[in-house]
């Protein structure tokens, strides 16, 4: 279970009516509600239509006035809309929640999904690489892509253009698994548009954002993140020193997963990023053989153990703050953060403060937009925020 998501001991119980997903998915999308305020909500208010009713207080609270929540007719319109395109919807907790997601800091509370469910438990391994992949690259990938396909393994990457759709297309018959940074009903790039409706047949589309949605650039790194957190380890067959691949590893390694790298000729820059991988500590991989050496040792504990639910009944919220106490708590906060992550449990400590008072702070903060959370529990203030 990731540290710092839940104040209580428990993780909620997953929504097991359409009534309890309309609920869930009208908190998550509501504005400002991030991954780790929206669990934090769920602990503190015991569901989510009681953090929903509490949303407009704490939002007033952070001098947000008239705040409205994500309305019930656009969740239900989500629902059809996914329904209409084939695609379910997965709650974490649920028996169907992908198990190597609980190692994450920061899982998606919802995973729209259209295919074959059953891969999202299955030993798994990320490769990525250049849009732009050489020949070589493209007939690299494809072979390693085939060959762990053939032993057992789901290939895990991100529907794009080059070594991207060299894996998926090498691993179809196998197993692969598509992340989107879009709704799972929006293909980018269209020139996929078959590769996708191939993968929905045959293997499985997944996107923790909204049906309908147009990927835009920003989320291209939380989609990134996903294709690593649903892999033991992250193959990178070609990759520039500045790309999304390299996001990719990086955040692989922070997830504690396995990083292994193609080597490529120093003078061709898809290759330089791979080099650099292998230079600071990522395996060389000079076959499929490597890769198997490399992650057999981790694939058992891959299988994560699902997460005790209770019905306990968590702890009532904290005793509601004054308006003058409320402003200098926020004033303590913000004078702490800076464009520089901090991690939470660091801020707490600083402020010499409990949890359960920062904590709630924290949700106004964000809420009124002055701090961002990005993943591992760190906190960042917004720019607009920062003293002339």
């Amino acid at each position: 279970m990731p540290e710092g998501l839940h104040p209580s001991t428990h993780p909620p119980l997953p929504p097991t009516t359409e009534d309890d997903r309309v609920l869930w998915l009208r908190l998550l999308r509501s504005h400002r509600v991030g991954i780790a305020t929206f669990f934090r909500l769920l602990s503190e208010h015991g569901s989510a239509a009681a953090a929903l009713c509490a949303l407009p207080d704490i939002a007033r609270a952070a001098g947000v006035e008239r705040y409205k929540s994500f309305s019930e007719e656009a969740a239900r319109a989500e629902l059809a809309r996914g329904k209409d395109a084939g695609a379910t919807l997965v709650c974490y907790g649920a028996p169907d929640y992908p198990e190597a997601l609980y190692d994450l800091s920061d899982p998606p509370p919802l995973l729209w999904v259209r295919g074959d469910t059953s891969l999202l438990n299955k030993p798994a391994i990320g490769m990525v690489g250049a849009r732009n992949a050489s020949s070589l690259g493209g007939r690299t990938a494809r072979m390693l892509a085939s060959e762990l396909s053939e032993k057992g393994h789901v290939i895990v990457s991100g529907l794009a253009r080059g070594i991207d759709t060299s894996a998926h297309l090498a691993s179809l018959e196998g197993g692969t698994i598509a992340v989107l940074a879009g709704g799972v009903d929006v293909i980018y790039p269209s020139e996929n548009a078959h590769l996708a409706r191939d993968i929905s047949q045959k293997g499985l589309l997944i996107s923790e954002q909204p049906m309908g949605l147009a990927p835009q650039a920003r989320h291209f790194p939380r989609r990134n993140r996903l294709i690593s957190g649903l892999s033991v380890g992250l193959v990178v067959v070609e990759a520039a020193a500045k790309s999304g691949s390299l996001i990719t590893a990086r955040n692989a390694l922070d997830q504690g997963r396995e990083v292994l790298a193609v080597p490529g000729h120093p003078f061709d820059a898809r290759a330089s990023g791979c080099n650099m991988l292998i230079r600071d500590g990522a395996t060389l991989v000079r076959s499929t053989e490597d890769i198997l050496e490399t992650l057999a040792p981790l694939v058992p504990a891959a299988q994560a153990v699902l997460p005790e639910l209770s019905l306990d009944i968590p702890p009532p919220p904290p005793e509601r703050r004054g308006l003058a106490e409320t402003a200098a708590l926020h004033q303590q906060i913000l004078s702490r953060l800076s464009p520089s992550p901090l991690p939470e449990d660091q801020l707490i400590r600083d402020l010499a403060a409990p949890a359960a008072v920062i904590g709630p702070a924290l949700v106004e903060l964000e809420l009124d937009g002055k701090i961002n959370r990005a993943a591992g529990g760190m906190l960042t203030k917004e720019l607009e925020n920062l003293p002339q």
